[in-house]
């Protein structure tokens, strides 16, 4: 067993010092002060690894990503949201090799890792080469050393790119293979994704809605991000809003967990509420390409549990769930004018708990029985300045101005993956030379 020893520890909600998390393989098995767990498991630790004016807190969940866009981040920038997706998206994506999927996953993970993120949701469409794109996604995870939910799209608009689309059958036995080839595996998850209703047809999410059923977990799908999304489903469905038209087919439940919902009415929100779905808010991304703003205030009324992701590089520009703790919270505040409809404690456990929640996966808190993953931040960086004593400033100050300078050490599934800011699996001259050979490509 190795004990991880912290200056402060966050567990069940308080700070605590001389604390520490005794791991045992991938697990924690307890956290208590120092001195009690030395002399509870006497003879049993195997190593101790200190952190001093450091915290411990819980590893950050990015439940929203597509890594394959980091490649293209600072492309289209400053685009309304359709032209953004032709010329950047559509335009690029087309023509990425395996190689280039790899890169731009290894670069996306490696990047959020750093940032103190320890599970990542990746929501892949480059289906280009079939089940080796994902293949590739999950290598990139693996050689990182992130933990991966892999929410396979299931694409079938004619619209898109060639690679994207899959028929229904094909998408459906793709995921399928995928989900119990790694259905061992602690560090790699699969989740069928319908992508949204303007790039799937209806069929296609039923089927990603029965699948998820089937296989027992949750399905990803986008909602209600655009303007355009609400007006083509009244369109098509005598005048039915979007949840109103997919409750319709019977696919809003607790299975479901959707992306963005923008535009949503307040009845639409409660329906979500009582039928139990979730939603991964990802408040840059929608500031960025000009979406609009989520009624998280609402969504949390309803009682609809919120996780955070940052969504693709080239839409944000950054990756770090941190950052969105803080971009939910005045962003909110902004939208209401009311500057307690978001609070700190509310930020933290949507990029944290609440994370592990939607994912199905025991992460997000430092707690007994969790997957031993999670970040030290220095207490000593400007950003994390000043803390009195009673540590009230403690959780402000990691929501609102802590900075990626601060965090020092990422531990997943007990294996430090990043030491004093540096990545120890991978070098990150290998990610960047990984990068430029693809831009190299793309610019010939």
């Amino acid at each position: 067993m190795k004990l991880f020893k912290a200056e402060i520890v966050h567990y069940e909600g308080g700070f605590y010092r001389n604390y520490g998390v005794l791991v045992e393989e991938d697990t924690i098995r307890a956290v208590a002060q120092v001195s009690e767990l030395k002399a509870r498991y006497e003879g049993r630790i195997e190593e101790i690894i200190e952190w001093k004016d450091q915290v411990m807190v819980a590893g950050t969940v990015n439940v929203h990503n597509h890594s394959f866009q980091s490649l293209l981040r600072g492309i289209g920038a400053d685009r309304p949201f359709l032209e953004w997706r032709d010329e950047t998206l559509y335009k690029f994506s087309k023509g990425m090799t395996l190689e280039d999927i790899y890169h731009g996953a290894l670069f996306a993970f490696a990047e959020m890792m750093k940032r103190g993120v320890t599970t990542v949701c990746d929501f892949f469409y480059l289906h280009n080469f079939g089940t080796e794109s994902d293949e590739a996604v999950i290598q990139a995870a693996k050689d990182v050393g992130i933990r991966l939910v892999l929410a396979r799209t299931m694409y079938d608009w004619k619209g898109a790119p060639k690679g994207y689309v899959e028929t229904i059958e094909e998408a459906a036995a793709n995921t399928r293979e995928l989900f119990y080839k790694y259905r061992e595996d602690s560090m790699v998850s699969i989740v069928p994704a319908p992508h949204s209703l303007h790039a799937a047809t209806p069929e296609m999410i039923m089927a990603g809605h029965k699948l998820a059923k089937e296989l027992g977990t949750k399905y990803h799908i986008h909602v209600a991000e655009e303007p355009f999304e609400v007006e083509e489903c009244k369109l098509a469905h005598h005048g039915m809003t979007v949840i109103e038209y997919l409750d319709s087919i019977e696919v809003v439940d607790e299975h479901m967990m959707l992306v963005h919902g923008v535009y949503l009415t307040e009845e639409e929100i409660k329906l979500l509420g009582k039928k139990g779905a979730s939603l991964a808010y990802c408040p840059s991304s929608n500031m960025f390409l000009a979406d609009g703003i989520t009624n998280i205030p609402a969504m949390l009324k309803a009682g609809v549990t919120i996780g955070l992701g940052s969504d693709g590089a080239c839409s944000n520009n950054r990756i770090s769930v941190f950052e969105e703790m803080r971009m939910v919270s005045i962003l909110q505040k902004a939208s209401t004018c009311d500057a307690m409809c978001i609070n700190y404690n509310q930020s933290f456990a949507m990029g944290t708990v609440n994370g592990g929640k939607l994912l199905d996966l025991p992460v997000g808190e430092i707690k007994e029985g969790k997957k031993a993953d999670f970040v030290s931040i220095d207490l000593n960086d400007f950003s994390m300045q000043p803390m009195n004593e009673q540590l009230e400033q403690m959780l402000p100050n990691l929501v609102y101005s802590m900075e990626p300078t601060a965090i020092k050490h990422v531990v997943v599934n007990g294996e430090v993956t990043v030491s004093h800011g540096t990545l120890v699996k991978i070098t990150e001259e290998a990610v960047v030379k990984g990068v430029k050979d693809t831009m190299g490509r793309f610019y010939k």
